[in-house]
């Protein structure tokens, strides 16, 4: 299926700016973030969202992709998105035909072990201040009994005899053109130029177990919903004595009741009565680590936003913190008593407006539904 463009992904156009690329992201990631939204799709639009704001976002990928789209040759054969997974096995056996295999790298070198990825769903306020937890990751690790060798303890794997330990076997062929040698995968040995005939009990002969491994890892304070913690070396195993991969933990940051955050400012809405709004009042507001007074003015519309200054998220790289918003929202009251209407038609009389019950709306509404 084609990948839709990244644009269209975050529903911006062409010339966003920045701010809005990132406005545009926030929202999605709200919509589908798999902790809120059990849609089936719901994950698959928040990878497909965040992998658009991974290119949007940094200039010169933005530009390579304007340039190229999806297939931009900076990004490897797989263009974007494409994790580098190309296969070369046709240009690979070309060098096999025409150069004797020279086009491949000795399948008994040392390997490094893959990276791992594991999801690490954490409190809203845990990514704002940090936290320090364990967490136990699945991985293969090299066998104990048998020391990785994938032989019985007192025997040893031999050397295969059919490629005598390459890895590697030679297919010769006479054709028109000379005689031309193509190198394959031993059938043997399965190309790893070994052969166990006493398999160890432990591990069956693949030299890997799968085992859980308990990590200690700290979350830096500020760090945000889609945001990677490299753990180095905790990767799966290397193979023949490589070096391990790496653990990329993948942080999503389930949302709060009450705040909302956008980079490192925090927003949020108080509700403010009629009486509140046009008289001022000080009120007290929840911030992240306690609350604090808010002078309202006079007159205050709905919809106005006050700032707390430094009232946000800790920057990541950086010094200080972002600021709250509080966005305030004059609530009109239901269920009035008597009392109270007559007092509100008082105040409407004095300010020269005139009700629905003044001017007998509803009267009128009354006689056009009888017809009369």
């Amino acid at each position: 299926m084609a990948k839709r463009d990244y644009y269209e992904v975050l529903g911006v156009d062409k010339g966003a700016s920045a701010d809005e690329i990132k406005k545009a992201y926030r929202k999605l990631a709200r919509q589908y973030h798999p902790d809120v939204n059990k849609a089936p799709d719901a994950e698959e639009k928040f990878k497909e969202a965040k992998e658009a704001y991974d290119v949007l976002s940094d200039d010169q990928k933005r530009a390579n992709y304007d340039r190229f789209g999806h297939a931009d040759p900076n990004q490897g054969f797989g263009g974007f998105g494409g994790g580098g997974g190309a296969d070369f096995g046709g240009i690979n056996d070309i060098f096999d035909m025409f150069f004797g295999g020279g086009g491949r790298r000795n399948p008994n070198a040392p390997q490094r072990g893959a990276d791992l990825e594991y999801p690490l769903t954490i409190d809203f306020k845990d990514a704002v201040f940090g936290k320090e937890l364990d967490i136990e990751v699945p991985r293969t690790e090299s066998c104990d009994v048998c020391h990785g060798s994938g032989a019985k303890p007192g025997t040893h794997p031999e050397t295969c005899s059919v490629c005598r330990g390459t890895g590697q076997q030679e297919v010769v062929q006479n054709t028109p053109f000379g005689r031309i040698v193509n190198r394959r995968t031993c059938g043997n040995c399965n190309g790893t130029g070994k052969i166990i005939k006493e398999r160890c009990t432990n591990c069956y002969g693949s030299g890997k177990v799968k085992k859980k491994r308990k990590l200690h890892i700290k979350i830096p304070a500020g760090v945000d919903d889609g945001a990677q913690i490299r753990a180095s070396g905790e990767g799966e195993s290397g193979v023949r004595g490589g070096p391990p991969g790496d653990l990329y933990i993948i942080i999503r940051v389930k949302p709060h009741e009450f705040f909302e955050r956008e980079g490192d400012d925090i927003y949020c809405e108080v509700p403010l009565t009629f009486a509140q709004a046009a008289l001022g009042d000080e009120i007290e507001v929840p911030t992240l680590t306690e609350r604090v007074k808010l002078k309202i003015p006079a007159g205050t519309q709905t919809d106005t936003y006050f700032r707390l200054k430094g009232k946000g998220v800790p920057r990541l790289r950086g010094y200080g913190s972002g600021d709250q918003h509080v966005k305030v929202v004059v609530v009109t009251p239901t269920n009035l008593s008597e009392e109270q209407k007559e007092l509100l038609r008082q105040f409407a009389g004095l300010s020269g407006e005139k009700t629905h019950e003044n001017n007998g709306f509803f009267e009128r509404m009354r006689k056009a539904i009888r017809g009369d």
